[in-house]
């Protein structure tokens, strides 16, 4: 039953693995343009699960998105 994704990084820990696969996030590309303060919510994604998750986008060319309000920034 291999996969070609890698799936969620391990390091993150069984806590968070869990938390977002319970959301629906089964792979690190899911979570490029997630805001931090979205995943933050999540019962078990703490602030270590979020910066390996960020370096583990990173890595991939992808990252969460920014939480921070454009203004003017509609349309």
């Amino acid at each position: 039953m291999a996969t070609p994704d890698p799936g969620l990084p391990r390091n993150i820990g069984a806590p968070a693995t869990r938390a977002l696969t319970a959301a629906g996030y089964t792979q690190l590309s899911q979570l490029a343009g997630v805001p931090a303060a979205e995943l933050a919510k999540l019962h078990g994604v703490g602030p270590r699960a979020l910066r390996l998750l960020r370096e583990a986008l990173q890595a991939q060319g992808m990252s969460l998105a920014e939480a921070r309000h454009h203004p003017g920034g509609g349309g």
